[in-house]
Protein backbone atom coordinates (compact mmCIF):
# COMPACT_ATOMS: atom_id res chain seq x y z
CA UNK A 1 0.00 0.00 0.00
CA UNK A 2 1.17 3.54 -0.75
CA UNK A 3 1.42 6.10 2.03
CA UNK A 4 0.26 9.67 1.46
CA UNK A 5 1.43 12.66 3.48
CA UNK A 6 -1.15 15.44 3.60
CA UNK A 7 -0.53 18.85 5.17
CA UNK A 8 -3.61 20.23 6.92
CA UNK A 9 -4.52 23.91 7.08
CA UNK A 10 -2.69 24.00 10.44
CA UNK A 11 0.51 22.82 8.73
CA UNK A 12 0.22 19.44 10.39
CA UNK A 13 1.49 16.54 8.34
CA UNK A 14 -0.88 13.58 8.54
CA UNK A 15 -0.13 10.25 6.93
CA UNK A 16 -2.83 8.27 5.16
CA UNK A 17 -2.81 4.96 3.35
CA UNK A 18 -3.88 5.07 -0.29
CA UNK A 19 -6.83 2.84 -1.06
CA UNK A 20 -5.70 -0.44 -2.58
CA UNK A 21 -6.60 -1.57 -6.08
CA UNK A 22 -8.89 -4.17 -4.51
CA UNK A 23 -10.75 -1.56 -2.47
CA UNK A 24 -11.20 0.72 -5.46
CA UNK A 25 -12.38 -2.14 -7.66
CA UNK A 26 -14.72 -3.29 -4.91
CA UNK A 27 -16.26 0.18 -4.63
CA UNK A 28 -16.55 0.36 -8.43
CA UNK A 29 -18.44 -2.94 -8.66
CA UNK A 30 -20.78 -1.95 -5.82
CA UNK A 31 -21.57 1.28 -7.65
CA UNK A 32 -21.90 -0.63 -10.91
CA UNK A 33 -24.39 -3.00 -9.28
CA UNK A 34 -26.42 -0.03 -8.04
CA UNK A 35 -26.43 1.48 -11.54
CA UNK A 36 -27.48 -1.81 -13.13
CA UNK A 37 -30.23 -2.20 -10.53
CA UNK A 38 -31.53 1.30 -11.32
CA UNK A 39 -31.47 0.57 -15.06
CA UNK A 40 -33.35 -2.68 -14.56
CA UNK A 41 -36.03 -1.06 -12.40
CA UNK A 42 -36.51 1.76 -14.90
CA UNK A 43 -36.79 -0.69 -17.78
CA UNK A 44 -39.35 -2.86 -15.99
CA UNK A 45 -41.48 -0.08 -14.50
CA UNK A 46 -41.37 2.50 -17.29
CA UNK A 47 -41.25 0.37 -20.41
CA UNK A 48 -42.85 -2.96 -19.42
CA UNK A 49 -45.48 -1.86 -16.91
CA UNK A 50 -46.30 1.65 -18.10
CA UNK A 51 -45.64 0.89 -21.77
CA UNK A 52 -43.86 4.20 -22.31
CA UNK A 53 -42.22 2.88 -25.46
CA UNK A 54 -45.62 2.76 -27.15
CA UNK A 55 -46.34 6.35 -26.17
CA UNK A 56 -42.94 7.39 -27.51
CA UNK A 57 -43.49 5.73 -30.90
CA UNK A 58 -45.19 8.82 -32.31
CA UNK A 59 -42.50 11.22 -31.10
CA UNK A 60 -39.59 12.50 -33.15
CA UNK A 61 -36.03 11.34 -32.47
CA UNK A 62 -35.10 14.48 -30.52
CA UNK A 63 -38.04 14.07 -28.17
CA UNK A 64 -37.31 10.39 -27.66
CA UNK A 65 -33.68 11.22 -26.95
CA UNK A 66 -34.71 13.85 -24.40
CA UNK A 67 -36.90 11.35 -22.56
CA UNK A 68 -34.16 8.72 -22.49
CA UNK A 69 -31.68 11.33 -21.24
CA UNK A 70 -34.04 12.38 -18.46
CA UNK A 71 -34.65 8.77 -17.38
CA UNK A 72 -31.02 7.68 -17.44
CA UNK A 73 -29.24 10.90 -16.41
CA UNK A 74 -28.84 9.61 -12.81
CA UNK A 75 -26.58 6.91 -14.24
CA UNK A 76 -24.49 9.44 -16.14
CA UNK A 77 -23.90 11.80 -13.20
CA UNK A 78 -23.99 9.14 -10.45
CA UNK A 79 -20.39 9.45 -9.29
CA UNK A 80 -20.23 13.23 -9.76
CA UNK A 81 -23.34 13.95 -7.70
CA UNK A 82 -22.66 11.49 -4.89
CA UNK A 83 -19.00 12.43 -4.47
CA UNK A 84 -20.00 16.10 -4.34
CA UNK A 85 -22.79 15.51 -1.82
CA UNK A 86 -20.93 13.02 0.38
CA UNK A 87 -17.58 14.84 0.22
CA UNK A 88 -15.59 12.37 -1.82
CA UNK A 89 -17.63 9.20 -1.43
CA UNK A 90 -20.03 7.32 -3.65
CA UNK A 91 -22.16 4.60 -2.06
CA UNK A 92 -19.53 2.03 -2.96
CA UNK A 93 -16.78 4.13 -1.41
CA UNK A 94 -18.87 4.64 1.73
CA UNK A 95 -19.38 0.91 2.15
CA UNK A 96 -15.67 0.14 1.73
CA UNK A 97 -14.61 3.20 3.75
CA UNK A 98 -12.49 4.93 1.12
CA UNK A 99 -12.64 8.58 0.14
CA UNK A 100 -11.42 11.11 -2.44
CA UNK A 101 -9.20 13.84 -0.95
CA UNK A 102 -7.01 16.61 -2.28
CA UNK A 103 -3.33 15.81 -2.01
CA UNK A 104 -2.66 19.34 -0.72
CA UNK A 105 -4.76 18.71 2.39
CA UNK A 106 -7.86 20.68 1.43
CA UNK A 107 -11.33 19.24 0.98
CA UNK A 108 -11.90 18.41 -2.67
CA UNK A 109 -14.34 20.81 -4.35
CA UNK A 110 -16.99 20.30 -7.02
CA UNK A 111 -14.52 21.26 -9.73
CA UNK A 112 -12.19 18.48 -8.63
CA UNK A 113 -14.97 15.89 -8.71
CA UNK A 114 -16.00 17.24 -12.13
CA UNK A 115 -12.51 16.70 -13.53
CA UNK A 116 -12.44 13.15 -12.15
CA UNK A 117 -15.86 12.54 -13.68
CA UNK A 118 -14.77 13.77 -17.12
CA UNK A 119 -11.74 11.49 -17.07
CA UNK A 120 -13.91 8.44 -16.37
CA UNK A 121 -14.35 8.26 -20.14
CA UNK A 122 -10.65 7.40 -20.41
CA UNK A 123 -10.04 5.73 -17.05
CA UNK A 124 -13.10 3.51 -16.82
CA UNK A 125 -15.03 3.40 -20.10
CA UNK A 126 -12.19 2.90 -22.57
CA UNK A 127 -10.33 -0.39 -23.11
CA UNK A 128 -12.28 -2.12 -20.32
CA UNK A 129 -10.88 0.29 -17.69
CA UNK A 130 -7.23 -0.63 -18.34
CA UNK A 131 -5.94 2.99 -18.49
CA UNK A 132 -7.27 3.75 -15.01
CA UNK A 133 -6.13 0.42 -13.58
CA UNK A 134 -2.61 0.76 -14.97
CA UNK A 135 -2.39 4.32 -13.66
CA UNK A 136 -3.46 3.29 -10.14
CA UNK A 137 -0.94 0.45 -10.08
CA UNK A 138 2.02 2.42 -11.45
CA UNK A 139 1.69 5.89 -9.88
CA UNK A 140 3.33 6.67 -6.55
CA UNK A 141 0.08 7.79 -4.89
CA UNK A 142 -2.14 5.20 -6.57
CA UNK A 143 -3.90 7.80 -8.71
CA UNK A 144 -5.91 7.19 -11.85
CA UNK A 145 -5.63 9.74 -14.66
CA UNK A 146 -8.61 11.69 -13.30
CA UNK A 147 -6.88 11.95 -9.91
CA UNK A 148 -3.68 13.20 -11.51
CA UNK A 149 -5.60 15.88 -13.41
CA UNK A 150 -7.64 16.96 -10.37
CA UNK A 151 -4.83 16.75 -7.82
CA UNK A 152 -6.72 14.17 -5.77
CA UNK A 153 -6.12 10.72 -4.36
CA UNK A 154 -8.30 8.00 -2.90
CA UNK A 155 -7.45 7.03 0.68
CA UNK A 156 -8.69 4.38 3.04
CA UNK A 157 -10.34 5.67 6.19
CA UNK A 158 -9.57 2.46 8.07
CA UNK A 159 -5.94 3.42 8.65
CA UNK A 160 -6.26 7.13 9.27
CA UNK A 161 -3.70 8.30 11.77
CA UNK A 162 -4.94 8.94 15.28
CA UNK A 163 -5.36 12.56 16.34
CA UNK A 164 -2.91 11.98 19.21
CA UNK A 165 -0.11 11.86 16.62
CA UNK A 166 -0.72 15.49 15.57
CA UNK A 167 -0.87 18.83 17.38
CA UNK A 168 -4.66 18.67 17.16
CA UNK A 169 -6.65 18.24 20.35
CA UNK A 170 -10.27 17.26 20.85
CA UNK A 171 -12.21 20.26 22.15
CA UNK A 172 -15.94 20.60 22.50
CA UNK A 173 -18.06 23.45 21.19
CA UNK A 174 -18.52 24.74 24.75
CA UNK A 175 -14.80 24.81 25.47
CA UNK A 176 -13.63 28.00 27.25
CA UNK A 177 -9.91 28.84 26.82
CA UNK A 178 -7.73 29.98 29.70
CA UNK A 179 -4.54 31.38 28.19
CA UNK A 180 -4.99 33.83 25.25
CA UNK A 181 -1.22 34.43 25.08
CA UNK A 182 -0.79 30.91 23.77
CA UNK A 183 -1.09 32.36 20.24
CA UNK A 184 2.52 33.55 20.64
CA UNK A 185 3.50 29.95 19.93
CA UNK A 186 3.73 28.45 16.44
CA UNK A 187 2.54 25.13 15.05
CA UNK A 188 6.10 23.85 15.26
CA UNK A 189 6.35 24.97 18.91
CA UNK A 190 3.15 23.09 19.72
CA UNK A 191 4.35 19.97 17.93
CA UNK A 192 7.56 20.00 20.00
CA UNK A 193 5.63 20.66 23.21
CA UNK A 194 3.17 17.83 22.60
CA UNK A 195 5.80 15.30 21.55
CA UNK A 196 8.07 16.19 24.46
CA UNK A 197 5.23 16.03 26.96
CA UNK A 198 3.97 12.67 25.66
CA UNK A 199 7.44 11.12 25.92
CA UNK A 200 8.01 12.54 29.40
CA UNK A 201 4.58 11.50 30.65
CA UNK A 202 5.10 7.96 29.37
CA UNK A 203 8.31 7.75 31.43
CA UNK A 204 6.92 9.71 34.43
CA UNK A 205 9.78 12.15 33.88
CA UNK A 206 8.51 15.04 36.01
CA UNK A 207 11.76 16.98 35.64
CA UNK A 208 11.35 17.27 31.87
CA UNK A 209 7.71 18.29 32.28
CA UNK A 210 8.74 20.94 34.84
CA UNK A 211 11.37 22.34 32.44
CA UNK A 212 8.84 22.31 29.61
CA UNK A 213 6.36 24.33 31.67
CA UNK A 214 9.10 26.80 32.62
CA UNK A 215 10.02 27.24 28.95
CA UNK A 216 6.40 27.86 27.94
CA UNK A 217 6.02 30.46 30.69
CA UNK A 218 9.22 32.27 29.74
CA UNK A 219 8.39 32.41 26.02
CA UNK A 220 4.73 33.40 26.28
CA UNK A 221 4.50 35.25 29.58
CA UNK A 222 1.79 32.82 30.71
CA UNK A 223 1.69 31.78 34.34
CA UNK A 224 0.54 28.33 35.34
CA UNK A 225 -2.82 28.82 37.07
CA UNK A 226 -3.64 25.16 37.59
CA UNK A 227 -0.80 24.28 39.94
CA UNK A 228 -0.34 20.97 38.12
CA UNK A 229 2.24 20.93 35.35
CA UNK A 230 0.60 18.17 33.33
CA UNK A 231 -2.80 19.84 33.50
CA UNK A 232 -1.20 23.12 32.45
CA UNK A 233 0.35 21.61 29.32
CA UNK A 234 -2.89 19.88 28.35
CA UNK A 235 -4.76 23.20 28.67
CA UNK A 236 -2.08 24.95 26.60
CA UNK A 237 -2.54 22.41 23.80
CA UNK A 238 -6.31 22.76 23.83
CA UNK A 239 -6.21 26.55 24.03
CA UNK A 240 -3.89 26.73 21.03
CA UNK A 241 -6.27 24.59 19.02
CA UNK A 242 -9.22 26.75 20.12
CA UNK A 243 -7.61 30.02 19.06
CA UNK A 244 -6.10 28.78 15.79
CA UNK A 245 -9.34 27.11 14.72
CA UNK A 246 -11.39 30.22 15.43
CA UNK A 247 -9.09 32.93 14.08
Amino acid sequence: MSELSINTTQNVKINFIAASVGERLGAFFIDFFIIISYTTVISIVIFDWLQLNQLMANLDNWSQGAIFLMLYSPIIVYSLVLESVFEGQSLGKKILKIKVVKIDGYQAAFGDYLIRWFFRVIDVLSFFGLPGLISVITTKKSQRLGDLAAGTAVITLKNKINISHTILEEIGEAYVPTYPLVIKLSDNDMRIIKETYQRAAAKNDHEVIYKLVAKIESVTGIKNQSGNNSDFIRVILKDYNFYTQNM
